[in-house]
C-alpha cells in the first residue's frame, strides 16, 4: 500500500532526471542524421560565408576526416547521387529539386560520417554536396569559389557530368589542375605536405558505343589544333596537358541513368531502378572507398576542429580576391611554415649575445638564414607559387636582421660609452695624484687602454676608439705639463722636511747635509739659468726623478694611497 502511494512520485522524479540528462548530457546522435550547410552565399551571390550549423556537426568528430565532394552542373543529379552513395532516401538525405532553380545553395555536408578503415586507421568520411555550376542569377566568380573550395577540401572529388565531357568542363578544372601541380610532386616524395584531391570523372549516360568512359576522357584531354592562335584554346590545351600528365591522380567511371522518369526517382526503390544502374552504383561505392584517404595538411591529418580551422583559412583566402588564386592558397598553407622558419632564425640570432662585431653578426645571420631556408625548402607547400612565399620569408628575415643590426649598434654604443666614461674618470683621477708619478700614470693609461680595446666591441668601436685616442693623448699631455711643476714643489718641500728630520728628530747629520744640498740645488739652479723648465733637461734632474719614481710607485708599494 505504501509502495503504491509513492509510485507516482518516483515516476515523476525519474522523468525530471531524464529531462535534465537530455538537456545537460551529450546531444542525441539522431540530431546529426541530416544535411547541414557549412558554406552559404551572401546576398549578392558573389562571396561565401560560414554556417555554424554545419561547423558544429564537424567539430564533434575526433577521428581523422576524409571528404568525398561532388561537383558538376546544376540539375545534373548531384544530390540524388550522394543520397544513393549514402543509402538514403530523398526525404531523409540531401534535398533534391526538380524545379529550374537549384535546390542546394552553397556547400552542404551530411552530418553523420561514414566510418571506414583506411591503411589500418579509423577514418570518418563526410560527403559534401555543392551548388551546381551555371545556374541562373549567379556570377562566374561565385561558381569559381564554390569549385575552388570543393577542390581544396575534398579527398575525393567526383566530377558529375551528364552524357559527355565538354570543353567548358575541362576549362573549369584549371584551378584543380593548378592546385594539383603545386602539390603533386611533393606527394610522390617522402615528405607529404598536402595531398590534392583524387579526381573521379563520373559520366552518367545510358550506353557507350564501343568505348569506355576512360577512353572518352582520354580523347577529351587530347590537344585541339589551334591554327588560328586562339588564346582560349591555348589555355584549355594547357589544362589538357596537365590533366594527362597527372593521369594517375584521376580515374573515370560510367554510371547509367537510374530510370527514364527522372522526376520520380525519389519515389523509387532499388527494385524499380535499372538493374545495371544498381550494380554500377555499388561498384562506385567500392571504388570511392578504395581511393579515399584522410585529409592531410601541414604534416598531419585533420580531425573535426582542425578541419573547421582549415576551412576558415581557405574561405578567407578565396574571398579576398575577385578570382580564386592558387598563389594565395599556397601562402595560407605556407604561413605556419614561415613562422617556424622565422622562429629557427630568431633562436639562432638570439643565442648571439650582443654586442658583437659586424663580421660576427653577419656570419651568424648567414648561418641562421641558411638553416631557415633549408627548413623552408624541406617543408614548404607548392612548386611554382612557393616563390612568393620564399620572397616573403626573405623579407621577414631582412626585417629581423635589420632589428638585430640596430640592437647591436645600440648595445655596442652603450658598452663603449660605459668603458670610455670609466677611462675618462680614471684619467681625471690620475691628473690629481697627491704624489705625482709618471710610472703610475703610465700604468693606469695602459690598463685603461687595454680594457677598452678588449671590452668595447661592435660597430661603435671604431668611432669610440678615435674618441679614446684623443682623450688619452690630451690627458697625457696635460699630466706631463703639470708633472714637473708638481714634482719640483714636492721635492723642495721634501728637502726642507728632511732637514728638520735630520736635525731634530733622528739627529742624523749626514741626512741633514744631503737635504740642504738638494734644497740649495733646486732653488739656485732655476735662478742661475733663468728658467725652471731648463732644470728638467739636466741629467741630475733625471736622477732625482728616477729616485722619486722608485720610492713613490712600484707594483708592491704605492705611496699615493
Amino acid at each position: 500500500m505504501g509502495q503504491g502511494r509513492w509510485a507516482p512520485v518516483i515516476c515523476a522524479a525519474a522523468l525530471v532526471l531524464l529531462a535534465a540528462g537530455a538537456v545537460m548530457g551529450d546531444p542525441d546522435p539522431d540530431e546529426f542524421e541530416r544535411a547541414f550547410p557549412i558554406v552559404e552565399p551572401d546576398y549578392g551571390h558573389t562571396k561565401l560565408r560560414l554556417s555554424e550549423q554545419g561547423l558544429d556537426a564537424i567539430r564533434r568528430i575526433e577521428n581523422p576526416i576524409a571528404i568525398v565532394g561532388v561537383i558538376g552542373p546544376y540539375r545534373s543529379g548531384k544530390s540524388f547521387l550522394l543520397n544513393q552513395l549514402l543509402s538514403l532516401s530523398c526525404d531523409k538525405g540531401f534535398g533534391v529539386g526538380h524545379m529550374r532553380d537549384t535546390k542546394t545553395k552553397g556547400i552542404w555536408i551530411w552530418g553523420t560520417p561514414i566510418e571506414m578503415e583506411v591503411d589500418g586507421s579509423k577514418v570518418s568520411v563526410l560527403y559534401l554536396d555543392t551548388e551546381g555550376f551555371e545556374s541562373v542569377g549567379k556570377s562566374n566568380v561565385y561558381d569559381d569559389r564554390i569549385f575552388a573550395l570543393a577542390t581544396v577540401l575534398s579527398s575525393v572529388l567526383i566530377y558529375n557530368l551528364p552524357e559527355t565531357v565538354r570543353e567548358a568542363d575541362i576549362s573549369r578544372l584549371s584551378f584543380a589542375v593548378e592546385i594539383a601541380e603545386e602539390f603533386y610532386g611533393r606527394v610522390k616524395g617522402q615528405d607529404v605536405a598536402f595531398v590534392p584531391a583524387k579526381l573521379l570523372w563520373l559520366i552518367q549516360r545510358d550506353f557507350l558505343q564501343g568505348k569506355s568512359v576512360q577512353q572518352m576522357v582520354n580523347e577529351a584531354l587530347q590537344r585541339v589544333p589551334n591554327d588560328s592562335g586562339d588564346k582560349y584554346i591555348d589555355e584549355v590545351n594547357q589544362i589538357r596537358d596537365s590533366l594527362a600528365v597527372m593521369g594517375d591522380n584521376s580515374t573515370a567511371f560510367s554510371l547509367p541513368q537510374p530510370h527514364l522518369q527522372r522526376t520520380k526517382l525519389c519515389e523509387m526503390g532499388d527494385k524499380e531502378l535499372e538493374p545495371l544502374y544498381v550494380e554500377r552504383r555499388e561498384q562506385l561505392k567500392k571504388l570511392v572507398a578504395s581511393i579515399v584517404k584522410p585529409k592531410f595538411v601541414q604534416g598531419k591529418t585533420l580531425n573535426g576542429r582542425d578541419f573547421v580551422s582549415f576551412l576558415q583559412q581557405i574561405l578567407e583566402a578565396l574571398n579576398k580576391g575577385e578570382i580564386p588564386s592558387t598563389g594565395s592558397l599556397v601562402e595560407i598553407f605556407n604561413k605556419a611554415i614561415l613562422e617556424r622558419c622565422l622562429k629557427v632564425y630568431r633562436e639562432q640570432m638570439d643565442g648571439l649575445g650582443l654586442p658583437v662585431t659586424v663580421d660576427k653578426l653577419q656570419q651568424v645571420h648567414e648561418m641562421a638564414n641558411d638553416q631557415a631556408r633549408m627548413l623552408f625548402d624541406k617543408q614548404h607547400f607548392g612548386k611554382h607559387h612557393a616563390a612568393q612565399s620564399i620572397l616573403k620569408l626573405e623579407d621577414e628575415i631582412k626585417k629581423v636582421y635589420r632589428n638585430f643590426l640596430l640592437a647591436n649598434e645600440y648595445q655596442s654604443s652603450k658598452l663603449c660609452e660605459a668603458r670610455f666614461s670609466e677611462c675618462e674618470d680614471k684619467m681625471d683621477h690620475l691628473q690629481v695624484l697627491k704624489l705625482p708619478s709618471m710610472a703610475k700614470f703610465n700604468a693606469g693609461f695602459v690598463h685603461c687602454n687595454q680594457s677598452f680595446v678588449r671590452e668595447c666591441v661592435g660597430p661603435a668601436k671604431e668611432s669610440y676608439e678615435r674618441r679614446m685616442s684623443k682623450m688619452l693623448a690630451k690627458s697625457r699631455a696635460l699630466f706631463i705639463k703639470e708633472y714637473n711643476n708638481k714634482l719640483f714643489n714636492w721635492l723642495v718641500t721634501f728637502s726642507l722636511v728632511m732637514v728638520v728630520v735630520g736635525r731634530f728628530v733622528i739627529k742624523f747629520f749626514l741626512l741633514e747635509i744631503v737635504a740642504w744640498v738638494m734644497f740649495i740645488f733646486l732653488e739656485t739652479y732655476t735662478r742661475m739659468f733663468w728658467s725652471a723648465e731648463s732644470l728638467y733637461y739636466n741629467p741630475a734632474w733625471h736622477i732625482i726623478v728616477s729616485s722619486w719614481e722608485t720610492i713613490v710607485y712600484s707594483p708592491i708599494l704605492d705611496l699615493d694611497r
